[in-house]
């Protein structure tokens, strides 16, 4: 891509205003030293459109701009179920999920894990996440960020991983979930509107000049086949979509661990004033959830109808970018591709120091560590994080084929376990701890037992059948040991998951839209 003097200007001056603005945000008032409160959940004063903004910016990453367009130029619409589904998943995340967590007044979902059961589980749990998010979120995010980077720039992944961990770290760092909740409000707005800018520009390419309304009609008409959300079993690639098991099997247990169980989703909600603001935060996340496949899967789509001289499907965004995109906007819409990631990076690195600090380094290493040491731990974690992963990225990911496949496969190894753990300890006032840590001990080696003796069941599949084994295994361990966890139970009082109307309205417009668009590309 030939970026003229306009299109470096835009970008290096949207950079200047994500770092610039982000430390601005991390001054704290006169005489106020940044406790761990501050630093992790941003002082609990995040309002409801911050949450939601903050959360889908974490969330849509490289992972999304150039993992899921590349699963739409292969596989099509199909793909945009973990956005749909992911809609839906929050708004029962927020009614049933959240009101437990902030009623608890936890900093980091490992620690809600010992209040229910005990300190084993927090640990083993607190060591997953950390090495999860630092071996596959980071390494995924950083990957692919740097191969647009270097696609679009003539440089080297090396030079693009460097260059990306730099920026993402100058600001929040030292300004902890504050300083990254707010400079996403900043970054959603360039993720999407720049995003959109890069979807008109290439429906308007696939009608010839006649506007992204006709060029949609055409990709419909000339590959009706990339609109299918349920793949049949000839398509080769219903391993990765298994059809109708999509919409009632495994997907479900992907998207709550995920919008549920994942601290660097949660976090935002759990930094909420209120329940209210948080409740209403993941709805209107919900919302944007919706919209995402138009900015992430349709230029996918487009960038297979017009033939796009791609190497691999990942590099469909970036042939987009490079062959329609006008010099002037260049600048804008790479400046989109780079928010998705810097914001993603930032989120994660501070959900990995909050839980390896207050999971880890405050039980076990310094339980009396003074608050302003707590943070400095904090912002070590968080840059050790963020070098491993960049120093691990190319080698790791560099022969995939679909990176976004990869990280569902391989997050899917831990996803079922968790999702266990949750549901039963929020539900089940049975659920033992020491049928809990069996559970937690077993998840990922029945999750590999089940890869090797069913290699060709679609993983999506694997995740569901996990999960039921788990779910197995934790209801008879649970029966037939004999535990005193009346003190540990989680009381839930008639009318405690009593919603707003504002929320209830906001969760049927989500239910409906769902509703239509599965009816008309079924």
């Amino acid at each position: 891509m030939n970026f003229s003097n306009i299109d470096i200007i835009v970008f290096i001056g949207y950079g200047i205003l994500i770092i610039s603005f982000g430390l601005w945000m991390s001054k704290e008032k006169k005489g106020h030293q940044k406790d761990s409160k501050d630093y992790f959940l941003a002082g609990k004063a995040l309002p409801w459109w911050a949450i939601g903004a903050s959360l889908i910016a974490a969330n849509i990453s490289a992972e999304q701009f150039i993992g899921m367009s590349g699963s739409g130029y292969a596989i099509g619409l199909g793909i945009a179920s973990y956005e749909w589904m992911g809609g839906i998943t929050l708004i029962l995340v927020a009614k049933f999920l959240l009101p437990v967590f902030i009623k608890k007044g936890i900093f980091t979902l490992p620690q809600f894990l010992e209040i229910r059961y005990d300190s084993r589980i927090r640990t083993i749990l607190a060591v997953f996440w950390v090495l999860l998010y630092t071996f596959v979120n980071l390494t995924t995010v950083l990957y692919l960020s740097s191969l647009a980077l270097s696609l679009v720039l003539g440089i080297s992944i090396t030079q693009s991983t460097i260059g990306l961990a730099l920026v993402a770290v100058a600001y929040s760092i030292y300004g902890g979930l504050k300083a990254v909740a707010w400079t996403d409000v900043i970054q959603v707005i360039f993720l999407v509107f720049g995003g959109l800018v890069t979807t008109y520009l290439a429906l308007d390419a696939v009608s010839g000049g006649s506007g992204p309304i006709e060029g949609f009609r055409v990709l419909v008409e000339k590959v009706p086949e990339k609109f299918d959300m349920i793949l049949s079993k000839d398509s080769p690639f219903h391993k990765d979509l298994p059809g109708i098991s999509v919409l009632i099997g495994g997907m479900w247990i992907a998207n709550l661990s995920y919008f549920g169980c994942n601290q660097y989703i949660i976090q935002r909600a759990l930094a909420a004033k209120n329940i209210g603001e948080a409740q209403k935060g993941l709805a209107f996340a919900g919302y944007l959830k919706l919209l995402l496949p138009l900015i992430v899967v349709i230029p996918g789509i487009a960038a297979f109808v017009l033939q796009a001289d791609v190497a691999r499907y990942d590099e469909a965004y970036p042939w987009l970018l490079g062959n329609l995109v006008p010099t002037g906007i260049k600048g804008l819409a790479f400046a989109a591709l780079i928010a998705a990631a810097l914001s993603s990076l930032s989120s994660m690195m501070n959900s990995t120091a909050t839980i390896f600090t207050m999971d880890l380094y405050k039980p076990f290493i310094n339980p009396l560590a003074s608050e302003t040491k707590l943070v400095t731990v904090g912002r070590l974690v968080g840059l050790c994080s963020v070098t491993i992963a960049a120093l691990v990225a190319q080698p790791l990911l560099g022969g995939q084929e679909q990176v976004f496949q990869f990280i569902q496969k391989y997050t899917g190894y831990v996803s079922p376990g968790i999702v266990v753990l949750f549901l039963f300890g929020l539900f089940w006032k049975r659920t033992t701890a020491i049928a809990a840590l069996w559970t937690a001990i077993a998840s990922v080696p029945v999750s590999i037992a089940i890869d090797l003796l069913f290699p060709g069941m679609p993983f999506l599949d694997q995740i569901g059948l996990v999960f039921l084994i788990l779910a197995g295994l934790i209801s008879i361990v649970s029966l037939a040991t004999q535990e005193d966890n009346t003190t540990k139970t989680i009381e839930i009082e008639p009318g405690f998951f009593r919603t707003t109307a504002t929320f209830n309205a906001l969760a049927m417009g989500i239910v409906l839209i769902l509703g239509a668009l599965y009816a008309v590309y079924w």
